[in-house]
């Protein structure tokens, strides 16, 4: 049977990361300690070539995808972007801790939103959307090992939804510039709207 190997990647950080703030839609860059971060893991861990690269058209995960890996195609894809915060972009969580508003998002619910914003279930959506544009882009293209550099809220997403075997959603937190490699056979995708999780990524280098 073949199978369909995804690594999904976390961006690296932002300014706005380093500040405690929501980011979701905000189009920040890498900043320089993001840079220096990523150059560095790339030195400890293998991050193995691949065929090509879907990343969420936001700059901190295009340069992500440049720096992990150069020269190769990419394809972006709006599915991939963060949850839209609405009104909470660019504020810090002990800023919004006496607003009404801000105390019902956080009790969380698919149908949810921050006013102004997207609903869990929207993100649920899309990134069933992106899953499904990339398998069918890969089985079209001949592809079976390709990239994805997106954002950590939907690596939890697509996990927590479509992953087995099933963890509690904090398991599936992880660092920038890392994330979980991911295997897809068309049946079980079909089948069952599921894929198989192999293991957090990248992977340690081997000490020469």
């Amino acid at each position: 049977m073949k199978g369909y190997r995804l690594q999904l990647i976390r961006h690296g950080i932002t300014q706005g990361n380093l500040d405690g703030k929501y980011i979701g839609v905000t189009d920040l860059p890498l900043c320089k300690q993001g840079v220096e971060e990523l150059y560095d893991k790339i030195e400890k861990y293998d991050y193995p070539s691949v065929q090509k690269v879907y990343t969420s058209p936001l700059k901190r995960c295009k340069q992500t995808a440049d720096i992990l890996h150069p020269n190769r195609y990419t394809a972006e894809l709006p599915q991939l972007a963060e949850m839209n915060f609405g009104i909470f972009e660019g504020k810090k969580a002990d800023e919004l801790m006496n607003d009404p508003d801000y105390q019902k998002f956080i009790k969380g619910g698919l149908d949810n939103p921050p006013p102004k914003g997207e609903s869990a279930r929207d993100v649920v959506n899309r990134s069933f959307e992106a899953l499904n544009i990339i398998i069918s882009d890969m089985m079209y293209d001949g592809l079976t090992n390709c990239a994805v550099v997106t954002h950590g809220g939907i690596i939890m997403n697509m996990l927590s939804c479509f992953g087995v075997p099933k963890m509690q959603p904090n398991e599936y937190a992880c660092d920038f510039g890392e994330g979980f490699e991911i295997l897809i056979s068309a049946s079980m995708w079909q089948r069952s709207n599921a894929f198989e999780i192999l293991g957090r990524f990248p992977y340690k280098r081997e000490s020469e």
